[in-house]
This record gives structure tokens, C-alpha cells and sequence, in this order.
């Protein structure tokens, strides 16, 4: 059964942040707020825990994992920034933006695609999370505590549907924090509280591997990559 730890959104107390991140360092999953969705995450450096977080998604070896990092100059360090792709992350980051790009070697393999050799990472704009990546000192796996449609369930094989603990978006409505503390309190190792109830919109995500930047998802924050999008045509 998991430990529920309750932070404070807007003041993370630290020793409740220490607490976390030494579970994380020792190799726990966590349940745990972001400025989108709760996320299911662990200490990027933690192969098995990474394993764990695949299971729990049902996710294939080439599927890959988004992760957080703190800032854009992290970034540089887990991926091949390009100057335009730079240009588009200073103005949408801190955000609910999730960026593809070429992963260096930092990267463990069972996060990034294998075919294509990139990840997904996001810089958030959320309090826990920037407690959690400093005190950490490493990223950390976000991977949505819920399926986020019927569609996304419909691709799944029965059994992977029946052996999948996680609830499903759908209509619009994502599940309250009781069903998701209920769904995954046998099954992750941490569960972060910050007294708040889920947010359901996902992240946008933008590919930025090619020479354009291409829009995978639109989520929340859209309207001003839209804006950014026509600015760019425009000049």
C-alpha cells in the first residue's frame, strides 16, 4: 500500500519533498500532481522503477516516456536543441508543452523511441514538481495517471484493458482524486497529495525534430503555440 504524502501546492514544505525524493533516489513509482494531468513518475536513473511505470501503462519497449526537467538549459543536456527549436521553448516554457527531440546519451534507452532515437520532455509550471526536481537532482518520468480516451483504451488488447488499473477520460471529465488514489494506492509506492483535485487536460505536444515544429496533440496551452505558429509564417 502506498504512503500518501500531503505538500503544500503553493509552499512545498521540504522535508515532506526530502521524503519523497528518497524514495524515488531507492528506486519507488510515485502518483504525483503537475500542472496538467497526476502523473505516474520515478527517478529517471531508475531502470527498474522505469519498468514499473511501463507495466502500470501497459506501454510496449517502443513507446516512449516523457520526462520533466527543470529548465531549458537542462534540456540541452537529455537533447539536440536547434536554434529555431530553442527559440520556440524560451517562449512557451515554464507550460503543459511536452517537446520531442533527439536524445543524447543521457537518456536511458527504455525512455526514448528506438526507432527514432528521440524523448519527450517537459519543463512544467508547478511548484511540487520544481521541489521535487531540485531537491532530486535528477528528472523525473511523467506518464498521465489515466488512459486519456476510449480510443486510447480501444487500442489495447483485452487483456492488456483488464490487466490496466487506470481509469479512462472520457467526455471530456477526467477521474477525481479519490478514484485515482483508489485505482493506484495498491500499486505505486508514493502518493503525492497537494489537497487539489486533478486536472484532466493533457500536454500539447510538439515535435520538434524536423526542420518545421509539428504539432503531435493539441492540449492545453495551444492557443499560443497557435499564435507563435502564424507569427513565424508571418515574419
Amino acid at each position: 500500500m502506498a504512503t500518501i504524502v500531503t505538500i503544500h501546492p503553493q509552499n512545498p514544505q521540504s522535508r515532506q519533498v526530502e521524503k519523497v525524493c528518497r524514495n524515488l533516489r531507492d528506486g519507488a513509482v510515485m502518483l504525483y500532481p503537475t500542472d496538467t494531468v497526476y502523473a505516474i513518475g520515478c527517478d529517471l536513473n531508475a531502470k527498474k522503477a522505469i519498468d514499473r511505470v511501463r507495466q502500470i501503462k501497459q506501454l510496449s519497449n517502443d513507446k516512449p516516456l516523457t520526462f520533466l526537467c527543470p529548465s531549458l538549459s537542462n534540456i540541452a543536456a537529455y537533447a539536440v536543441v536547434e536554434d529555431d527549436a530553442y527559440r520556440l521553448m524560451r517562449r512557451l516554457i515554464p507550460g503543459p508543452y511536452t517537446f520531442l527531440l533527439p536524445a543524447t546519451k543521457l537518456v536511458p534507452k527504455l525512455v526514448m523511441n528506438p526507432q527514432r532515437r528521440t524523448t519527450g520532455i517537459r519543463v512544467p509550471n508547478h511548484r511540487i514538481c520544481w521541489a521535487l526536481l531540485e531537491t532530486l537532482g535528477n528528472p523525473i518520468v511523467s506518464s498521465s495517471a489515466h488512459l486519456l480516451s476510449d480510443e486510447d483504451a480501444a487500442q489495447m488488447t483485452g487483456q492488456q484493458r483488464n490487466a490496466c488499473p487506470l481509469p479512462i477520460v472520457t467526455s471530456g471529465h477526467g477521474p477525481t482524486k479519490a478514484e485515482l488514489f483508489d485505482c493506484l494506492h495498491n500499486i505505486v509506492d508514493i502518493i503525492v497529495d497537494d489537497g487539489l483535485e486533478p486536472g484532466y487536460q493533457v500536454s500539447t505536444i510538439l515535435d520538434l525534430t524536423a526542420t518545421e515544429p509539428i504539432v503531435v496533440r493539441k492540449g492545453m496551452g495551444w492557443e499560443a503555440v497557435a499564435d507563435w505558429l502564424a507569427l513565424d509564417t508571418d515574419s
